[in-house]
């Protein structure tokens, strides 16, 4: 079966934050974080498997340290771990002080992404490659994140069989 190293799904992506950015506290808007966070794991998923991919799941998005508009904020994403037509995609956030220099990670998030054909079915993927300390550390711990999406993934199919469609107002 074909594979491809993780290095070959690997994308960068930096962006100034500015008053139009943040919220009520001067930090950046959650939202917009996890709009930039799904589009470069799209990116990530999309290089892995180079064929139309969707976001099946944010697994989590854990914001660690406050971004604000003295900061630049730079996203790191790579393919983790491989399913038969499914995708975990890691995202390291780390802000940058343009100021002093100094970087923190902010956040950090696990997303997964399901390759697509044509007829947006399923589609095999290739198997990944982890080489780094880094990449083998994400590598060996995803099939338990997998594990863990699949159980919650069934506590939500039950959770939504209570829940009405019913709007209030009706």
């Amino acid at each position: 079966m074909e594979q491809r190293y993780v290095k070959e799904t690997r994308c960068y992506k930096t962006n100034r934050v500015f008053p139009t950015d943040v919220n009520n506290h001067n930090t950046l808007f959650g939202g917009k974080l996890m709009a930039y966070i799904d589009d470069i794991a799209s990116i990530a998923a999309y290089k892995h498997c180079r064929c139309s991919v969707v976001t099946a799941s944010t697994d989590s998005v854990d914001f660690l340290t406050p971004i604000r508009p003295t900061d630049s904020v730079c996203f790191e994403s790579f393919v983790t771990w491989t399913g038969r037509s499914s995708m975990e995609v890691f995202v390291k956030v780390i802000k940058e002080d343009l100021r002093t220099g100094e970087r923190d990670i902010a956040a950090t998030s696990f997303l997964t992404f399901v390759a697509l054909d044509e007829q947006n079915h399923p589609v095999k993927v290739p198997r990944v490659v982890p080489e780094t300390a880094e990449e083998i550390r994400l590598h060996e711990t995803a099939e338990h994140r997998a594990e863990m999406r699949r159980q919650r993934r069934e506590q939500s199919k039950k959770f939504a069989d209570v829940l009405t469609t019913r709007f209030a107002w009706e």
